[in-house]
């Protein structure tokens, strides 16, 4: 009779559990928005199953081991609050647990969708890719005079307010993207550009929001000014 209670309590602990380490853990936030990307990638690319279930136990790999990791480290703040080697051990191998589990979940989403992109990539290919010296320039301007001027709309809430960097990155990418005839080095652009975002959300000086909104404008200027460009050039 008793089992039911029992179980709702725990399943109460557990979102408790997940709340807390949503709310207070950078990483976590990174992951479960990660995992978000990859079920709509998913669903975009219409994986198979069997990918589908690799890519969803990269995907509980990541969140669980960071679940742990943030256990360990309270648990290690509370039995020894002053600094100590012994601790500072177990709060490293705990988050080389979790790196560890974050390179399978890479290794796995690279796999799985490395070819799906490449198909959908020259898919999409059109003539008139060549960029100019020039263009890019004016690419790169009109990218900053847009974040710039967005920054100034949304200045007032840290929230929202876009990040210049995060922009200029998400803009360079797509260009490499746009001027490649091959999907590896769109790739590895797109790759780089990401590493580059979550860097500088790890340095805490814009929130997540405003990274990946300063990203979009980035990437939607330079699609849009490229496409103008191949219309007046049809013209």
């Amino acid at each position: 009779m008793r089992s039911g209670p029992r179980l709702l309590s725990s399943l109460h602990y557990a979102y408790e559990g997940i709340k807390y380490a949503l709310s207070s853990q950078p990483n976590m936030k990174i992951h479960f928005f990660a995992s978000f990307v990859v079920v709509i990638s998913a669903i975009f690319f219409r994986i198979n199953p069997t990918q589908l279930l690799f890519l969803l136990l990269a995907v509980t790999l990541v969140i669980v081991t960071e679940l742990i990791n943030t256990a360990i480290e309270k648990t290690v703040d509370l039995a020894m609050p002053e600094w100590h080697p012994f601790a500072k051990i177990a709060k490293d191998t705990a988050a080389a647990a979790v790196l560890v589990a974050a390179v399978f979940a890479i290794a796995v989403g690279i796999t799985v969708f490395y070819r799906p992109v490449e198909r959908w990539f020259h898919a999409i290919q059109r003539p008139n890719r060549e960029l100019s010296v020039e263009s890019v320039w004016i690419y790169l301007l009109l990218v900053l005079l847009v974040v710039i001027v967005a920054e100034t709309r949304f200045g007032r809430s840290v929230f929202l307010r876009p990040s210049l960097l995060s922009g200029v990155t998400a803009s360079l990418a797509t260009l490499v993207a746009i001027s490649s005839s091959q999907m590896l080095p769109a790739f590895l652009a797109a790759f780089m550009a990401s590493l580059f975002l979550v860097i500088l959300y790890l340095r805490k000086t814009r929130t997540l929001p405003g990274i990946l909104f300063g990203a979009a404008v980035g990437v939607a200027i330079t699609l849009l000014l490229f496409e103008l460009s191949r219309f007046t050039l049809t013209l």
